[in-house]
């Protein structure tokens, strides 16, 4: 098996042969350019790299074009002949059309497995950025995961979420004296901002079952690593869910798999496309997270690729650790455009042989500036760079072939039919339930204790004595977990309350 992946051909002629070295795959890395200058065949051609050397990948495919990995390129194809006499320009002789092993995902279900995770799993301070929620709202969410917590209520899906957000409005008062202030237009914010999320289709992402990421990770019987492709298409018309489920992706890999050291090789390789949308008016503390999943998931095996426009869109403390550079042409029309080329340009090793900044500036499509990791893991000197010809179909594939690779997967099935189980939601709607019958059992007993005295009083003019049936009820020592059920029974007794419990019933717990 190779040690590196070769990319392209360098040098004055091109003849220079420019390979990542594997055992760097993990040091991260970054795809620039503008729009058609090659960014995709870049991320094509590094998956199918990847792949063939036994290495999972996870990409977007925001355009549908990356689908056609699961296709074969054709020597009938209009661009077979460029591709032929550019492989012999840089030297590739091992150039031929294949098809990859590719799974295909996707968070609505339709052109892929559905993505699934639960709410507890994706955690307070994702879904707070998810909904662009403020401090103090944030700061609700956090008590309501804590109170989910303690009371052992599983927060699954996002009718869940809803639910026990109605359950800490009831209880404000006793929450708020432990956790600190929980008002009712926060948590009345909140509600707002899930109903958004749902019409967005986030209702499709929340439940079970969940994503396994050792499903992520397959490798064929053969030795190939699966190209995990998620179709991006429509869920990037809603760019925070999609920023928000690839951070996620990426968190859970963080928190759940292994150290290795220095692997040979990277156990998996990430690519995240549109990276400009994770950092996009994003909060510190959410950025700093990003940062520190960078700089320590890479001790795990994992290398995660950015993919975007411009170099600026990733911030500073994080741009410094990508240490392999795909960087395509720059278009300097503005002078804006001219200082972040300049920008670009002085992150790169310089070259004595040319340029830097006219070689972004301008290399053609196809071409790009490189910068490879190299020795004891230092960068590498930049090269201008002809990138190789892919082996897969450009574009994306037919339906039909979707269709018939979704069926051939090897999780087909595992996660097509979604799981409502007992959770959050139905132990709060049974509590409420208790709540009403036991709201109509004291209305009973109230109403026979009235007629019982009423008897008595018409009977006493004849005969002497106690008032029967008279008892006296200790106080009902509240704990947390039956908050809910004494503020239902204290304020919804009588026909009123008992109409309102129904309403709460009808309401809420309908067709849930």
């Amino acid at each position: 098996m190779s040690e590196a992946i070769f990319v392209g051909g360098g040098g004055s002629d091109y003849a220079e042969a420019q390979e990542l070295l594997l055992k760097f795959g993990n040091r991260h890395g970054l795809v620039a350019g503008a729009t058609g200058t090659g960014k995709t065949v870049t991320l094509q051609i590094l998956a199918e790299g990847f792949s063939d050397a036994g290495v999972p990948v996870i990409l977007s495919d925001i355009k549908g074009d990356v689908s056609g990995m699961a296709v074969a390129g054709s020597a009938e194809g209009k661009l077979h002949g460029a591709f032929t006499e550019r492989a012999t320009r840089i030297g590739f002789d091992g150039f031929h059309y294949d098809a990859f092993p590719v799974i295909f995902w996707d968070v609505f279900g339709d052109q892929g497995h559905p993505v699934r995770t639960t709410v507890a799993e994706m955690g307070p301070l994702l879904l707070a950025r998810l909904m662009s929620l403020s401090d103090a709202q944030e700061g609700v969410l956090n008590i309501a995961f804590r109170v989910a917590d303690e009371e052992g209520l599983p927060l699954l899906d996002l009718k869940d979420l809803q639910a026990l957000l109605i359950f800490v409005g009831q209880s404000a008062s006793e929450f708020s004296l432990r956790y600190g202030n929980v008002t009712a237009a926060s948590v009345g914010a909140i509600q707002r901002a899930l109903l958004v999320l749902e019409n967005q289709g986030g209702g499709h992402f929340f439940g079970e079952p969940a994503l396994d990421l050792a499903d992520l990770m397959r490798v064929t019987p053969e030795g190939r690593g699966h190209v995990n492709i998620l179709a991006a298409d429509r869920l990037i018309n809603s760019p925070r869910l999609y920023a928000t489920f690839l951070l996620w992706l990426l968190s859970e890999l963080f928190e759940k798999l292994p150290e290795v050291g220095n692997p040979d090789k990277p156990r998996l390789v990430f690519f995240f496309d549109e990276a400009h949308l994770l950092f996009d008016d994003a909060p510190k503390a959410l950025v700093d997270k990003v940062e520190q999943v960078a700089r320590l998931i890479r001790s795990k095996g994992v290398g995660v690729y950015f993919i975007t426009q411009n170099p600026d869109d990733v911030p500073d403390a994080i741009l410094g650790q990508l240490g392999n550079r795909f960087q395509h042409a720059l278009r300097a029309f503005t002078a804006r455009d001219q200082r972040a080329l300049k920008r670009a340009a002085e992150t790169y090793r310089p070259n004595p042989l040319f340029d830097t900044f006219e070689a972004i500036r301008d290399i053609g499509t196809g071409e790009a500036v490189t910068s490879l990791m190299e020795g004891k893991g230092v960068p590498g000197v930049v090269e201008r760079t002809l990138i190789r010809p892919p082996a897969t179909q450009l574009g994306p594939c037919d339906a039909a072939t979707r269709r018939a690779v979704i069926a051939a997967s090897p999780v087909a099935g595992k996660y097509e039919t979604a799981i409502d189980r007992h959770s959050a939601f139905e132990i709060l709607a049974a509590r409420v339930e208790a709540a009403a019958k036991e709201a109509e059992e004291a209305e009973a007993r109230a109403l026979a204790e009235k007629q019982a005295e009423r008897e008595f009083k018409a009977a006493r003019r004849y005969s002497g004595g106690a008032q029967p049936g008279r008892t006296t009820r200790g106080r009902a020592t509240e704990s947390l977990g039956g908050a809910i059920t004494s503020a239902v029974v204290k304020e919804l007794q009588g026909t009123t309350g008992r109409r309102l419990v129904r309403g709460i019933l009808g309401g809420l717990f309908r067709g849930r």
